[in-house]
């Protein structure tokens, strides 16, 4: 399978040099900025966002605060277990990066010597972005959002193909999504256990938050059992 779409004339390169020929008529500075966030810049922006949605679940607290914060811990872990399932399928296909196949693109990024299918940059941000997603929605729209935006980069540096970005995307959705629930299964034990000792209660919630369920409804997640409880709770009243 080496060298695929390696030759002719395709939708998948056509796209390339497309988002890639912006490149060329762009401003030195801007391709610049583009290099450095679409190298570092968004996978930073990532983690930055992990970590004001962990520090947003310590502060509500709530009685699913462990629960929410082992999904924010899944989300680095699904990236990382996404790229080391990406090894495997870069040494199979052997796609060559575009720019050692096609001339005239603008390559804003040297050095890379590496297969080009898939992306790591796009799979790692996904795979963050979708994790995300299913700890707190309005931070996980926020990381899919700049998981896009990396996957625009990745072409507009000229050193992946399109559909090199598209596999990226669907290798990180995977393995968040369905690897998700045996991974809960193993996370919320640890960050219940760490949250009952005195070391580490601080890492799962701020002094004083609360603990009536209030990160259940800050961050949109339904808790199972949690509103039969409180019609329970409201039947007994009457």
């Amino acid at each position: 399978m080496a060298g695929l779409a390696e030759t002719g004339s395709n939708p998948d390169v056509d796209l390339l040099y497309d988002i890639n020929g912006l490149a060329k008529d762009a401003p030195r500075w801007f391709d610049r900025v583009v290099e450095v966030v679409g190298e570092y810049g968004l996978l930073a922006a990532m983690v930055l966002v992990v970590l004001c949605c962990w520090w947003g679940v310590r502060r509500r607290g709530g009685d699913d605060a462990a629960v929410s914060v082992a999904a924010l811990v899944w989300a680095p872990l699904a990236a990382g277990i996404a790229v080391l399932v990406n090894i495997p399928i870069r040494g199979f296909v052997e796609r060559p990066r575009p720019f050692l196949d096609h001339q005239g693109l603008e390559v804003l990024v040297s050095g890379k010597t590496d297969y080009s299918f898939v992306s790591d940059h796009a799979t790692i941000t996904m795979a963050m972005g979708v994790g995300l997603f299913v700890a707190n929605r309005k931070f996980g729209l926020v990381g899919i959002g700049l998981a896009l935006v990396e996957g625009f980069c990745r072409v507009y540096m000229g050193v992946h193909y399109p559909t090199d970005v598209v596999g990226g995307f669907a290798l990180g959705t995977a393995v968040a999504l369905l690897l998700s629930p045996p991974a809960m299964a193993l996370l919320t034990p640890v960050t219940r256990a760490v949250e009952g000792s005195s070391w580490g209660r601080v890492l799962i919630r701020a002094r004083g938050a609360g603990s009536e369920g209030a990160g259940s409804k800050a961050s949109g997640a339904v808790v199972p059992g949690a509103r039969g409880a409180e019609t329970e709770e409201r039947d007994l009243a009457a």
